[in-house]
C-alpha cells in the first residue's frame, strides 16, 4: 500500500463493500475485490495501531492547568486513575 493514505484506503474499502453488497459481480471478480479489501483492511489496521501508539493523555494539574504525557496502556489496566 505504498503511498496510500488512510483516508484513501477507507474510501476504497467503502466502495468495495458497496460493490460486494450489490451481489451482481461474478464470483471470480468478487473474490479478487474481497482480497483487495482484506489488504486494505490490514493496512488501515496498521495505521490505526501506529496512531494509537502516539496518543497522549492530558492530565489535570493544579489550578486547572494541563500537562501532556505519553499514553501507557498498562495504566488503564492496573486500576490507577488520573481523575479524568
Amino acid at each position: 500500500m505504498a503511498g496510500k493514505s488512510f483516508e484513501a484506503a477507507m474510501k476504497r474499502l467503502e466502495e468495495i463493500v458497496k460493490s460486494l453488497e450489490g451481489g451482481e459481480m461474478p464470483l471470480g471478480k468478487s473474490l479478487e475485490v474481497f482480497e483487495e479489501g482484506m489488504q486494505l483492511a490490514g493496512f488501515c489496521s496498521g495505521e490505526l495501531e501506529a496512531a494509537d501508539k502516539k496518543v497522549s493523555l492530558l492530565v489535570r494539574e493544579s489550578a486547572g492547568k494541563y500537562r501532556e504525557r505519553p499514553f501507557k496502556p498498562e495504566e488503564e489496566n492496573n486500576g490507577e486513575s488520573d481523575g479524568l
